[in-house]
């Protein structure tokens, strides 16, 4: 339930007003008469930018967690891979992964006939799974780190208790340490999933018609500068306060954390 009290502080009230006279003033002094033309563009865009957000996000998580579970419990033929890949995934920038994967894959599969005849061939020759595949493996590097802290910091006595009881290995992960693990990862979870989302406007360097694709060709069309840059940002802003929002309620439901816990504002 809203704190109406805590929402209508002097410096959130200024704030408002702020934010209220920017966008009064966007609308009034800036041109807007080339969205019309462009909003169906602009929709299939930001189609285009959720939908890389959730699935990487999805796919990436779940490879993280055997990344992680490797590195924290498993042999070593099995951390020193996961290992290596968390490092240099973690060390290198994402548009140089996002490149290598798009114009070296991308220029090495043309070379074999058998990949040219296959089905795959016509979801190979577009640009979006190099996109999908960057993404992904960039989150799960990530992620694959911070879920090895994670499963090392559940209790053990915990899973000495399960052991002690009988219970199979497979159902000792499922439902006590998996859980556990996602526990302690949760707020870092949130922050994680922002920044992929702000990581998105790269996939435009390799011809994929994200929101940051059409502002761009809004730009090169119209010279039209700063009126598409504003609706992008508001839209990352939106999208970035949906996400943290989520994560909030989602702390509060499983963490028991948040703003019941803590001072208002």
């Amino acid at each position: 339930m809203i704190d109406l009290r805590s929402l209508m502080q002097p410096h959130r009230i200024v704030m408002m007003l702020i934010f209220a006279g920017i966008v009064i003033w966007c609308a009034m002094s800036l041109r807007w008469d080339w969205l019309p033309k462009y909003a169906p563009l602009a929709l299939q865009g930001i189609w285009t930018t959720l939908w890389l957000l959730v699935v990487t996000v999805v796919l990436g998580f779940l490879l993280a967690v055997p990344l992680g579970l490797a590195q924290a419990v498993g042999p070593w033929y099995l951390a020193a891979p996961a290992k290596a890949f968390c490092t240099i995934i973690r060390g290198t920038p994402l548009l140089l992964q996002l490149w290598l994967l798009y114009y070296g894959l991308g220029s090495l599969f043309p070379q074999f006939p058998w990949i040219r005849s296959s089905e795959l061939w016509p979801y190979l020759r577009q640009a979006w799974p190099y996109a999908v595949l960057a993404l992904t493996l960039s989150y799960a590097g990530y992620e694959g780190e911070v879920m090895r802290g994670a499963f090392k910091g559940v209790a053990k006595g915990q899973l000495e208790a399960a052991k002690s009881f009988g219970m199979p290995r497979l159902t000792m992960f499922r439902r006590i340490w998996l859980p556990q693990a996602i526990r302690n990862v949760l707020p870092t979870l949130g922050g994680e999933t922002i920044l992929q989302l702000k990581a998105t406007p790269l996939v435009a360097t390799i011809t994929v018609v994200d929101i940051y694709a059409v502002s761009s060709r809004v730009r090169s069309d119209t010279f039209i500068i700063y009126e598409p840059l504003i609706l992008l940002a508001v839209f990352y802003i939106l999208v970035a306060g949906i996400i943290a929002l989520m994560f909030h309620w989602l702390e509060v439901k499983v963490l028991g954390t948040g703003r019941r816990n803590g001072p208002a504002g």
